[in-house]
Order: C-alpha cells, then structure tokens, then sequence
C-alpha cells in the first residue's frame, strides 16, 4: 500500500512538473541507416555492432549521454510505410505496407496532434523527408510548419541530379560542396525554429528526417578526399558513403551544439532513429566485402533483423547516462512515449498500436513494454510475401504463399544472438511457433491488414 502511495505521489510531482515545464522533443530519423552502421556498438554485448571505418561522434554522444537499445526497430523496411507508422503510431499492418495505401494520416491520430492534446502550447514542426504518397501535408496533420510534401527527389536521385535513368546510369556518387543531401540546409531550418521556440519559451517538437543515407551518394570534396585517405571501409559500402555519413553526423552535432548553446539541453529529449535497416549494395561498393548490414541478416525491403533493425537512441531529462536496454521497442511507440512526455493522460484511441517506453528512459532494467498484445507486428505481404512477430527474446518469421497462405515458419531467439542466417530452430519449439503465429494471424485479421496479391508477385517476378 506504502509503494503504491509513493507511486501515485511521484505521479501527481511529475504531472505537475510537465504542467510547468513541459520538456521539448526533438526526434532525428536517418534513411537507409543500418543497425551497426555507427562508430561504437548498438549492442555492447556484440562487438560486430559498430563500423571501425566510420565516424560517428555526434550520433555516438546522443548515446553516451543517454541510453541504446539495443533491439530498436523501424515499423517497416521501406521509407514511407515507417513514416505513416511513426506519425500515427500505427503498424504498417493497420495503415498501409507500401508506398501507395488507403490510410490519410490527417483522419487519424498523429504526433502533433497528441502533443497538442496533451499541451496546447507544442509547437511543432517537420523538416526533412515526408514520404512518398503520403496524401495529406504535414500542415493537414497538425505540424505548425514544414518544408512541405517532400519525397526523395528532393534529397536528391539520379534524375535531379541531371542523370537520365536509375543509379546504375550515373556515376558511384556526386559532389555537392554547398549543401551535400541537403543536410547543412535542412539542419538550418530545424535550428532556425529551436531557436524561435525557445526566445518564445514555447514548449517544442520538431522531427528532423535527413535524407542521407539514401541514394544518390553525395557528398564535399574535403570529406571525400578525407575517406579515400583513410584506406578501405570494413564493409561494403564505399568511401563515398562514409563521408556522406559523417556530414550527417555533423548535422546531428549541430542540433545537439544548439541546445547547449540555448541552455536547454537539460529539458529536451533527443531521439534517433532510421526509417529502415541499410541497403545490401550501394553504389561504388564492393560485394566482396562485409555485407553492409554484417552481422544482421537481410537488408532494407526484408522483414529479416537487417531490414528492420536499426539505430534507436535517446537523451534527455532523467535518462541515466551510458545506459542499455534490451526490450524490444519500434517507431510507432514513440506516439505514446511523446504524450506521456508531454504530461498527456487518457486514452488516444483505439488505432494506437504502439505502447510508451517512459518507463524504461526512466528504469532501463524495466523488462518489457505495455502494448496491445505486447508484441511487435511487421507485415509486408504485397511484394515480398513476409510477416514477422518480435514477442519478448523471440522472432517468429513467416513466408507467404501468393495465393495468402503460410508457406514457410521460422524461429529465432534474437535477444541472445541478432544473426539469424543459420539458426531459425522452429522444428525444436513447434509449440513456441504456433503460439506466436496465432497471435500474428489474430492481429492481422482484427486490422483487416493487407494480404498477398497474386498479381503483385507476379508482376514482381517479370521484373526481376
């Protein structure tokens, strides 16, 4: 009865401390950036976690100075389903697996509108990467101000570029000496608004989506010829990419230099994260070497740890410095965890498949998140005909058949070892796996989720 006083009490301080000082938001979302694709490990526990190549030393401070998880996950492995995801806290099974769905954010819950509900003073904004038929505008779902219906040819693609064609026409990368993937430009507008935010003393959120490390590879001359001294990358990706990143990198540095500068820093959260795992080849690359996701399976597209698996770090008030956390977490928490934040109470609707990990900033030896079914669902059956469930230490995935029955089944305990190529030991626990595919099945059938199209694989097929 003592704790839950003291419980209820520390609930009502913390409320009230919200009240007075709501803290700010920032969430950086990265493209196409792989799990292990940082200067020091996702996961101290394994040491093929890192790249020795690249440098990372802003990302890498976000982590020193706050906490990893080490089992963080994309919604999706492709840019816009996560982005649909995030902004509504969805799963991609309930609001759309590929770029083109049904779903209009602006007729759901989104981010800024929970921030909004929780403390009508946020103000919010959105630079970078909206998406890809994303339908309604940032504005339409409650961002204050943003760059618009941006996609990835305003980060830069072949033909914006003055390339006729795909990547494989044009050269391994560009160079942009002004405003390289639109990083220093971007970067400006977000700091820009911090900036206005705190001279007004409004409480802010504002999502950075950069459009590195996406293709095109751009990149300075000074940090091109700073890589290519540096000798071979430790895997597959090339020089050129490794710059590309540590422009990112500085990018991030500048955000994180703007809070220290306005003394707000100790009351704005920091969040980082990707849109999906990295990509298995990249132009300029070399095959021979260390796949780009090495140690993970798969890469970006694939439901595999390679595909979905990525960067998840976050600082900020009351986060214990240098922590670690091993509970599975995705995107489309960050809905929840953002509203608890804020000091919102109530209920957000029952579209609201994500769970707040407040908790486990707070407690990082907390052992799971509450969400509806206390699971992580990802779906793309379209294209790819694969489904996946992360439920504690374990991940059930599974292969569809065109015709939209379940082909293939595998297991894989993942919270001891993320490599799944050669160890799915579904025919050891075959009790564990039905298990897990009912409530797979249960909840793709209760969302009325996407199901394999005959024609799609089809027409994938003659592509190939």
């Amino acid at each position: 009865m003592k704790r839950f006083l003291l419980v209820a009490v520390l609930a009502v301080s913390s409320a009230s401390a919200y009240a007075e000082n709501p803290p700010n938001i920032i969430l950086i979302l990265t493209d196409d950036h792989g799990w292990s694709q940082l200067s020091q490990p996702m996961d101290p526990r394994v040491s093929e976690s890192r790249s020795e190549y690249l440098e990372t030393p802003n990302m890498n401070r976000i982590m020193n100075e706050g906490i990893r998880f080490t089992s963080g996950y994309s919604p999706a492995p492709l840019c816009t389903p996560t982005r649909r995801s995030i902004l509504c806290g969805t799963t991609t099974a309930r609001s759309g697996t590929e770029f083109r769905s049904p779903w209009v954010p602006a007729d759901h819950m989104t981010i800024p509108k929970a921030l909004n509900r929780a403390n009508p003073n946020y103000r919010c904004a959105h630079f970078g990467k909206w998406g890809e038929q994303m339908i309604s505008t940032p504005e339409e779902c409650g961002y204050h101000t943003s760059d618009g219906m941006t996609g990835n040819g305003t980060g830069g693609m072949p033909n914006t570029l003055g390339v006729k064609g795909s990547h494989d026409d044009g050269p391994p990368h560009f160079i942009d000496n002004k405003d390289a993937k639109r990083t220093p430009s971007m970067t400006d507008r977000a700091i820009t608004f911090i900036r206005e935010q705190a001279e007004a003393r409004k409480p802010f959120y504002v999502q950075t989506s950069y459009y590195a490390q996406h293709l095109s590879v751009v990149c300075t001359e000074e940090s091109l010829a700073k890589y290519k001294a540096k000798g071979i990358p430790d895997r597959g990706y090339p020089q050129a990419w490794a710059a590309m990143m540590e422009e990112l990198d500085k990018g991030v540095g500048r955000l994180l230099d703007t809070l220290d500068e306005l003394q707000i820093a100790d009351n704005t959260y920091v969040f980082f994260t990707a849109d999906n795992g990295g990509r298995g080849t990249v132009p300029g690359g070399d095959t021979e070497r260390l796949p780009t996701n090495f140690p993970l399976t798969g890469a970006k597209h694939s439901l595999y740890e390679g595909g979905i698996r990525v960067p998840f770090i976050i600082r900020g008030p009351g986060v214990k410095a240098g922590s670690v956390s091993h509970v599975p977490v995705a995107g489309y928490d960050f809905l929840a965890t953002f509203f608890d934040l804020a000091g919102g109470t109530g209920s957000l609707g029952d579209e609201i498949d994500g769970g707040s990990f407040c908790s486990v900033l707070s407690d990082p030896a907390t052992v799971s998140v509450q969400r509806p079914g206390n699971a992580l669902i990802f779906h793309r059956p379209g294209r790819y005909l694969e489904s996946a469930i992360r439920q504690g230490e374990y991940k059930l995935f599974v292969k569809w058949t065109p015709q939209g029955s379940i082909d293939t089944r595998e297991l894989y305990h993942v919270h001891v070892n993320p490599t799944e190529h050669g160890h799915d030991f579904a025919q050891d626990n075959p009790e564990r796996v039905d298990a897990m595919e009912k409530q797979l099945l249960d909840y793709l059938a209760r969302v009325n989720a996407e199901k394999p199209d005959p024609n799609k694989v089809k027409r994938k097929r003659r592509r190939q």
